[in-house]
């Protein structure tokens, strides 16, 4: 599966509408996007703790309410969107991958989605939650024994391949440097799916590809697609 990383992050500011719509012209398999809990409740698509690198405010991005954000814009031209304005956006064309990136996040997204499933486009099978907080996959699993969930890892794949049998996850998200024949042959005989980031030189690509993962995260999902 081709994932658009943030939408298409390196064509559309990234984790905006205007990023998954490109990523939606582009054909994807799905899009990954994060998500924050803020301070007025609602749940809020954006990848850092900080607005500084994205927007011409500052402040953590948890602190803020919602009418603080509708002010704020990403590089001065777009706005921060909801999780629900992104499903709703989204409805079940392509797979979602929702990855939880501030704490609290598990209870208020499964929330959101249990207001989705069956009663809109979206259904169970085109959702897959992952986080870097196995934590809180432990509270989303808590919440839904059916839900597809990715084990993030950036620096060992051997912890999250347990973590993964614990909460009983169906894939491991790994940074693409941790991949190699064994460490996707022992993903693959724990019965779990390989789902890699970010992957956007021809090189990676090739080398993901040539290890047979199940899905590849990129910013520009079009060179993949080509």
């Amino acid at each position: 599966m081709i994932i658009g990383h943030r939408g298409a992050k390196g064509h559309v500011a990234e984790n905006t509408i205007a990023s998954i719509d490109q990523a939606l012209e582009f054909g994807v398999d799905g899009i990954e996007i994060d998500v924050f809990l803020i301070k007025s409740g609602e749940v809020v698509v954006f990848h850092d703790e900080d607005l500084g690198r994205l927007t011409n405010a500052h402040g953590q991005i948890e602190a803020m309410t919602m009418d603080e954000l509708r002010k704020i814009l990403v590089m001065g031209k777009y706005p921060i969107p909801t999780l629900e304005e992104v499903l709703q956006r989204i409805d079940g064309r392509v797979l979602l991958n929702i990855e939880l990136k501030g704490d609290g996040t598990a209870k208020p997204v499964h929330g959101i989605l249990e207001r989705y499933i069956g009663k809109t486009g979206w259904e169970r099978k085109d959702l897959l939650i992952s986080s870097f907080k196995w934590n809180e996959l432990e509270v989303y699993r808590s919440l839904d024994p059916e839900m597809a969930i990715g084990v993030l890892t950036e620096h060992d794949i051997y912890p999250a391949i347990i973590k993964a049998r614990e909460i009983h996850a169906g894939a491991i998200n790994a940074d693409h440097h941790l991949l190699t024949p064994q460490t996707v042959a022992d993903i693959k005989a724990a019965n779990l799916q390989v789902w890699c980031w970010t992957v956007n030189r021809l090189p990676d690509l090739e080398r993901m590809l040539a290890l047979n993962v199940d899905a590849i995260i990129t910013d520009y999902p079009d060179r993949l697609m080509d």
